[in-house]
């Protein structure tokens, strides 16, 4: 049994001929096969459009991050032919993997914004259990801030406040869903300096936060309570292999390509740790929902990261070895020069 197989994501991984070298046991059964009927033979046998696939695969080769593409076809073993949005990211070692998600299994066009409805189900009743502490939380710490005059003190309150407001913000859209927030100006910088008190406020003196900001980067059009979560969740993944100091770095990168977009201009935000780097293990698998590396961890952080990461149509990515691993989240400045993506 391939370690893929107790995943519910359809994932193909092709070599680098283009020749596939493994399919799931939830790609089998959405195309309606048996993985053993499938390898070896080439991707054109999956295309339900001759081409489109191949196409989607040999430029995917091209660029580090992979690309996106919406509702390529497939064609099942039953002769119909099925739909998935896929993401085409190149392996560690060669060749490609195929991330599937079909578009029957949700109930909008795009995917990454809606939850099935168990899991919807559950987050609201979670959501209802932790409004009434955190309202004792805030009410606390606003009772303390008026008690306090030191400068340091107050400064923690304040980021004890701002999160308290944020999560009972998110408790309250898991309640009551409203449309998707419309974007506004964000300051990376400002985003990462509350990253940088929460993280201090978490780790004490252990670990060493280094700014290292342009200071003449622009603003971008985004949701800063979501890119604070994605960079936040970066930094824990780096206390949680216990670097002894994490750098925050901030550059411009021009001509950028995310996906099937082209950038003229793209912020880059790299989180660099000297803790002891990602398990060679799960170099693949690391952005997947459930896979970590810690018993207690849930391995859900770089996922949400990610997913973030395309709600700003950017990207994210990462090298590693030990005692040097750098997360890098690209987020594009304005609109694209061109290529749009592919049958959006």
């Amino acid at each position: 049994m391939h370690p893929y197989d107790a995943l519910a994501t359809p994932l193909i991984e092709l070599d680098d001929g283009l020749a596939i070298a493994m399919v799931n046991a939830a790609a089998a059964a959405w195309l309606g096969t048996s993985p053993r009927r499938l390898i070896a033979k080439s991707v054109d046998l999956l295309g339900a459009s001759p081409g489109d696939l191949r196409d989607l695969c040999q430029r995917a080769r091209e660029h580090d991050n992979g690309l996106r593409a919406q509702r390529i076809g497939f064609a099942a073993a039953d002769g119909e032919t099925r739909f998935a949005h896929v993401l085409a990211n190149p392996r560690v070692e060669s060749g490609l993997r195929l991330e599937l998600h079909p578009t029957e299994e949700f109930a909008g066009e795009d995917p990454a914004t809606l939850l099935p409805a168990a899991l919807s189900v559950a987050l609201k009743g979670l959501a209802h259990e932790v409004k009434n502490p955190l309202a004792g939380l805030k009410g606390a710490a606003q009772l303390l801030q008026r008690r306090l005059s030191d400068g340091d003190s107050t400064r923690y309150l304040e980021v004890i406040l701002a999160e308290t407001e944020r999560l009972s913000n998110l408790m309250e859209r898991l309640l009551n869903p409203t449309p998707e927030r419309a974007p506004e100006g964000v300051n990376i910088h400002a985003v990462l300096e509350r990253v940088r008190l929460l993280a201090e406020a978490e780790a004490g003196w252990a670990v060493r936060i280094v700014r290292d900001y342009d200071p003449s980067l622009p603003e971008i059009q985004g949701d800063p309570d979501r890119l604070t979560q994605a960079l936040l969740n970066l930094v824990r993944n780096a206390l949680q292999a216990d670097a002894s100091e994490v750098r925050l770095r901030t550059r411009a990168e021009n001509g950028v390509v995310i996906g099937d977009h082209a950038y003229r201009l793209a912020l880059r935000v790299d989180v660099v740790d000297d803790g002891r780097g990602v398990p060679e293990s799960l170099t693949e698998r690391i952005f997947l929902p459930l896979v970590t590396g810690r018993a207690e961890g849930t391995g859900l952080g770089l996922a949400l990261a990610q997913q973030v990461a395309r709600e700003h149509a950017g990207s994210l990515g990462f090298r590693s070895r030990p005692g040097h691993t750098v997360f890098t989240l690209l987020l594009p400045v304005g609109g694209s020069s061109g290529n749009e993506d592919r049958d959006s």
